[in-house]
């Protein structure tokens, strides 16, 4: 499938600052491509530099094969959804979504067309003599993006748009944004703190940290096989143990449990070993192989619907860890106090430098 868009060592500079620091990554056409990372990692700048708000301090930018560095940002073949959607208020729903097509002085007829098929598109027929400040949060939302999309850009730039929205509306939100981008076929670059959001939406996922990105995968991929501690942290929950690292990829736990672990990076001998709480297998057969077996102490329940969790101690430690229930309520009778036998796959213990 052909690149829409190809970033070539790209890197900005603020003073002593590197907020992107020589990153090289390319999409492909009609793909959603998630950018995943904390709050100062970068992604944001990233995002305004392919916009053409900022300027590269070094590095290439190409759309569809053309340069963008010089070029105005009214005359990339891009558009921008904000955080904040910067809507006009003066205008209502028709006029918002028209505002962009006037300016490229098409016909009166062409625009109503436009406008019409992309309401019905975005769920909102109906909608277009609404004042926006008589629309739900999620529907402001769906005129900002159809209010970008109507102008066909090759791409479309997604800053944070859910994160002002309540949990609620936000989950619905993922799922109307990835129908919506599906059903376009536009390009999607969407940027989020949110790993719940990445993971969701995308086809591709680039974790970035301190101006870096750490990995580009599937979410499915980046989730099972993290290449990095950053990412293994970053990524889903996991329980995370300091060890010391001994021969034959085992690993010691407070100089007292032993586990056989996999190895991501060379390790020395101080290491941090990853274990996901959904993988822990509370109460195994004793036929199960390639696996490391310990006794929990049960401290506590964390009721939380389908994702409860119990938090206990390792036995005999004073390693804490999550376990996730499973849903069949298989485990429903655990109680406080409880001491279960507990394992985890050898595959499942991943390992990464301290």
């Amino acid at each position: 499938m052909k690149n829409v868009l190809e970033i070539k060592k790209l890197q900005k500079q603020f003073a002593d600052h590197n907020a992107v620091n020589g990153i090289d990554f390319v999409v492909e056409e009609g793909k959603f491509f998630s950018i995943l990372g904390p709050s100062g990692c970068g992604k944001t700048t990233l995002l305004r530099m392919i916009a053409g708000f900022l300027e590269p301090s070094s590095g290439s930018i190409l759309i569809r094969d053309e340069e963008m560095i010089g070029i105005a940002p009214n005359n990339r073949p891009v558009n921008l959804v904000f955080q904040n959607l910067a809507l006009f208020p003066m205008m209502n729903v028709e006029e918002n979504i028209a505002f962009g097509l006037r300016r490229k002085k098409l016909s009166k007829e062409i625009i109503s067309k436009k406008v019409n098929d992309i309401l019905e598109k975005v769920h909102l027929k109906g909608y277009g003599k609404k004042e926006v400040t008589q629309l739900s949060g999620g529907q402001r939302q769906r005129v900002a993006i159809a209010r970008s999309l109507v102008l066909e850009p090759s791409i479309l730039l997604l800053d944070e748009p859910l994160g002002a929205l309540d949990l609620k509306l936000r989950e619905t939100m993922k799922i109307e944004l990835k129908k919506l981008q599906e059903e376009f076929g536009t390009t999607f670059i969407y940027i989020t703190h949110d790993q719940s959001e990445a993971l969701v939406m995308s086809d591709k996922v680039a974790v970035m940290n301190n101006g870096s990105f750490e990995q580009i995968d599937t979410p499915k991929n980046l989730y099972a096989n993290p290449k990095t501690s950053f990412v293994a942290g970053f990524v889903g929950e996991s329980n995370i143990f300091l060890g010391k690292h001994l021969k034959n990829d085992a690993v010691v736990l407070n100089n007292s449990l032993e586990l056989k672990v996999t190895c991501i990076e060379e390790i020395s001998e101080k290491c941090k070993v990853y274990i996901r709480p959904e993988a822990i297998i509370l109460m195994p057969e004793a036929n199960l192989e390639d696996l490391n077996r310990f006794t929990l102490d049960i401290k506590n329940i964390l009721f939380d619907g389908s994702n409860t969790k119990l938090l206990a101690n390792i036995h005999n430690t004073q390693e804490e860890i999550q376990v996730s229930l499973p849903q069949n309520r298989q485990f429903s009778h655990i109680k406080l106090g409880d001491t279960i036998e507990a394992a985890v796959h050898f595959n499942d213990c991943k390992t990464y430098r301290a």
